[in-house]
């Protein structure tokens, strides 16, 4: 979910009240949070370490906010159970202990503790740490508001609206099919506690990140320095307001607070505007800020509105100059959606009649826009000269195999060579079947000849499609070395067709397997 929001209503800061929430530590300690790094990878509390002390059990309750598990397995007073304690259990643990595995004094002093009083002089912990594996094997941490490291079903544990979340299922969706070729610029917009411009900080040489929340951007500061990374340059606004008119980037990424609610009250997830106009203004908007050939990448929600086709509904988002890809993951009729972000917001824990009016609330709002579902998607754009831009939106609900930042990329260098190609270039090119393609035969059971052919993918989107018999015998014999023509020529002659029809009526079959990554150019 998203970690910010934009266009809310701002407070007399032009930001959002910290009124209830608990000092955070020095963003001015560099070398304190230096200290700190060192002392945690020295005690393996590192998402191996955690996954070897607690067990997987444990370790995946923890993910779900369940805290008993890892206290059950922590109830020794080696340095890593007591850093577990401390940082991910928010429990006091006595100044001695702490005393040797961390730099009590200088934590203290940059707020990275606090003095919790107790008869042998605990000490807590100020935000949650939480330790998370880079893509290349990095041991970077998470820093987030405590017990809102994850929420979920479980609900947050601070429900004030400038609260700040740590990583959940969408942020490392997002990281996952981010495109992750080198860069000069990139820019995370609403960035929360700083995961995706942790990413890209391996990756550009310059980062932008912004957030409307002041909170925000002081706590990805800290990930961003506990992590070992260069810092980013932080901006404080909503939407595209914190980034110069004359600023443009090779990669935009956000995961906004893309909830479509009948209000805005909680910063990480609601954006404030009316239903899915948010994400429709964020998309609209992302054009003009890319360099040709750069992409932006979105987490969205999007209405389903009786009488429009939500294809048709996305498509007009997509800017001027810009190809797209868009994929519905998940649809969900408004009472699921209702209850899915009431029980994010911890409300079915509270007052069974308040929980009911919020409830109403939501149905009221959903009914007087027409709504009958929301779609859960991801939108990627990339700028392009061409004069004909490829839109492309798809529904697909199932299982994908992450990261999918190369597979992104590889279906827009497919969408340029089919935009190049027409079929007469099509048969005088040469296709490999790509790796990982296997085929299964379908129909009953002693038939002569099966009933459809699916080809299936192993790997990335891992899609199925149904092709015929020449489909399926044309793939199968792909291995670059004859051009596509005389492989049909070829098959004409075996099944006793005439190669002219066969010719005329394949490149469209050709073109649905090199678009959908069945089939590679040689």
């Amino acid at each position: 979910m998203g970690r910010t929001a934009y266009g809310r209503r701002a407070g007399h800061n032009g930001g959002v009240s910290e009124a209830t929430l608990p000092p955070l530590p020095s963003a001015e300690r560099p070398d304190v949070a230096a200290r700190l790094r060192e002392a945690l990878l020295a005690a393996s509390f590192t998402a191996d370490g955690l996954l070897e002390l607690l067990g997987a059990p444990a370790y995946a309750a923890l993910a779900r906010s369940e805290t008993v598990p890892a206290l059950r397995a922590t109830r020794g007073d080696t340095p890593l159970e007591t850093l577990v304690r401390l940082f991910l259990l928010q429990q006091p643990v006595p100044h001695a202990r702490v005393e040797d595995v961390l730099p009590v004094h200088a934590c203290v002093e940059s707020g990275w503790l606090t003095r919790a009083g107790g008869a042998d002089g605990d000490v807590a912990a100020t935000v949650d740490v939480r330790p998370y594996g880079g893509s290349d094997g990095e041991d970077w941490f998470i820093v987030s508001d405590l017990g809102c490291a994850v929420g979920g079903a479980g609900g947050i544990g601070n429900r004030d609206e400038g609260v700040v979340l740590g990583v959940g299922g969408a942020s490392t969706t997002l990281a996952g099919i981010t495109v992750r070729t080198p860069v000069a610029s990139a820019l995370d917009l609403g960035t929360g506690s700083g995961i995706q411009a942790l990413h890209a900080a391996q990756h550009a040489t310059r980062v932008t990140a912004t957030d409307l929340n002041p909170r925000a951007l002081h706590i990805t500061a800290l990930t961003l320095a506990l992590s070992g990374v260069p810092a980013a340059d932080l901006r404080e606004g909503s939407l595209f307001e914190p980034v110069r008119d004359d600023e443009t980037f090779d990669l935009i990424v956000s995961n906004p607070p893309f909830v479509i609610s009948p209000g805005a009250r909680l910063t990480y997830r609601d954006g404030g505007m009316g239903g899915d106009d948010l994400c429709r203004s964020l998309v609209q908007q992302a054009g003009e800020r890319l360099n040709v050939g750069g992409f932006a990448q979105f987490l969205a929600n999007w209405q389903h509105e009786e009488g429009e086709d939500w294809q048709d509904r996305i498509r007009s988002w997509v800017p001027r100059g810009c190809d797209a890809w868009i994929v519905q993951r998940e649809v969900q009729d408004v009472t699921q959606y209702a209850e899915l972000w009431l029980r994010d917001a911890g409300d079915h824990r509270g007052d069974p009649q308040e929980y009911q009016a919020r409830y109403d609330a939501w149905l009221d709002e959903f009914e007087a826009r027409k709504v009958k579902a929301v779609g859960f998607g991801w939108i990627t754009l990339r700028r392009t000269a061409s004069a004909e831009p490829v839109i492309t939106v798809e529904e697909w609900p199932h299982p994908v195999e992450q990261p999918l930042g190369d597979t992104v990329r590889a279906h827009f260098d497919r969408v340029d060579y089919l935009r190049e190609h027409d079929d007469a270039s099509l048969l005088a090119g040469h296709f490999k079947l790509a790796p990982e393609v296997m085929q299964e035969q379908v129909g009953l059971p002693g038939a002569e000849d099966p009933e459809h052919v699916v080809l299936r993918q192993n790997r990335g989107m891992r899609r199925a499609t149904k092709v015929d018999t020449v489909g399926a015998g044309f793939a199968g014999v792909c291995d670059g070395s004859l051009s596509a023509g005389r492989i049909l020529d070829a098959i004409a002659q075996l099944v006793g067709e005439d190669p002219v029809l066969l010719r005329d009526r394949t490149p469209a079959q050709i073109r649905l397997l090199v678009e959908q990554g069945f089939l590679e150019p040689a």
